[in-house]
């Protein structure tokens, strides 16, 4: 599969002066509470109305949707509404039912994009389809799988695509319900520029009151639209309650929002320029949470060294890792001065933490 500038020619079609936005509820519960949200969805900036109607949960016993019924619930907001309208899909009866109710968009779940098995049964069913099909990145950050199930849908002849970025499962407790993984995302773009890239902050976040600062994020980062769950009433939704926002509440996020629009001759380098910083700053949020992670093994180091009265500097190790790290800094284009005055700063860091434990 090779980047086209065909690959965004649905999105550009819709001819939009702000970025993509995909909103509606978790989960379809009933008709009245999906007629509802999309009637005050109506006249924002709102291209597509979503909404689950099949819920591949954790766990059996949570409320798995409501099934083929809400596909003609979706039917009545674009009656009522003339809303676009779109759900996820996660096997082949999936795609069947919602071509047949002319559905307007389908997107393939996290949790089917990890098998290949079941991409490629996805990609038989919706072969040759005009539909945008968008596909969300697997639960594990691996860029190969989200971009081997994207070329499954487009090599059957799918041609209207996009990805969704909705952050990856980690067993660290951090505050994310998924950690987005930037550089991940960043690196998909750079592969394929022309494939509309969509975030999903609902999903990354896990909290309503941190989705704005991840959209805004995405956007810096150039990304093409946002997918935000929205419900009349958050607290009492029959799914992921916390990361709902209400309509009136997405409507400020989208005015709030800062929305790059240049307009003078040197568009394209501010442009650019933004997006680098915005990669920089990806990049160094990582660095620190990642010195973080380093003074906690230290803490653990220097609890080990109180309970055995052993001394905190121990020569022999540190120069091994330092002329290791060296060596490893050339491969990157570091120099040796730079890796120097690094590690022995974070060294001495390391120190401070160990020294304050055993003397505690």
């Amino acid at each position: 599969m090779e980047n086209k500038k065909e690959m965004r020619t649905w999105l550009d079609e819709l001819n939009l002066d702000h970025p993509l936005v995909i909103a509606g509820p978790c989960s379809a519960e009933t008709e009245e509470q999906v007629l509802k949200i999309a009637h005050e969805l109506k006249d924002t900036d709102v291209n597509y109305f979503r909404a689950g109607i099949w819920k591949p949960r954790t766990r059996p016993g949570m409320f798995e949707g409501v099934g083929a019924l809400g596909l003609k619930w979706l039917q009545k907001v674009k009656e009522e509404t003339g809303m676009k309208v779109c759900t996820e899909v996660a096997n082949a009866a999936h795609v069947k039912l919602a071509l047949e109710h002319d559905i307007d968009l389908l997107w393939i779940g996290a949790r089917s994009t990890v098998s290949p098995f079941i991409m490629q049964e996805i990609a038989d069913a919706l072969e040759g389809t005009d539909k945008p099909v968008l596909i969300k990145n697997p639960v594990n950050p691996d860029l190969a799988l989200w971009l081997g199930g994207i070329e499954r849908i487009y090599n059957s002849g799918v041609k209207n695509i996009g990805a969704i970025h909705r952050g990856f499962s980690t067993y660290q407790k951090t505050k994310y319900r998924n950690i987005p993984e930037w550089q991940l995302a960043i690196e998909f773009q750079n592969k394929f520029p022309d494939i509309p890239l969509i975030n999903d902050p609902s999903h990354i976040t896990g909290k309503r009151d941190m989705i704005f600062d991840v959209s805004q994020e995405a956007l810096d980062l150039n990304f093409d639209g946002l997918m935000i769950e929205t419900h009349y009433d958050p607290d009492n939704a029959w799914s992921d309650a916390a990361q709902q926002v209400t309509p009136s509440t997405l409507v400020q996020i989208m005015k709030d929002l800062k929305i790059r629009k240049e307009t003078d001759s040197e568009a394209e380098y501010n442009k650019s320029l933004d997006n680098l910083r915005a990669q920089i700053d990806v990049v160094d949020n990582q660095i620190i949470e990642l010195l973080g992670k380093r003074m906690e093994a230290a803490d653990g180091i220097g609890e080990l060294k109180k309970q055995k009265n052993v001394a905190v500097l121990q020569s022999k190790r540190w120069n091994e890792i330092l002329g290791k790290m060296v060596l490893e800094g050339e491969q990157h284009g570091l120099s040796e001065e730079f890796i120097l005055k690094m590690f022995k700063a974070i060294h001495q860091e390391s120190i401070n933490h160990q020294e304050k434990i055993i003397n505690s």
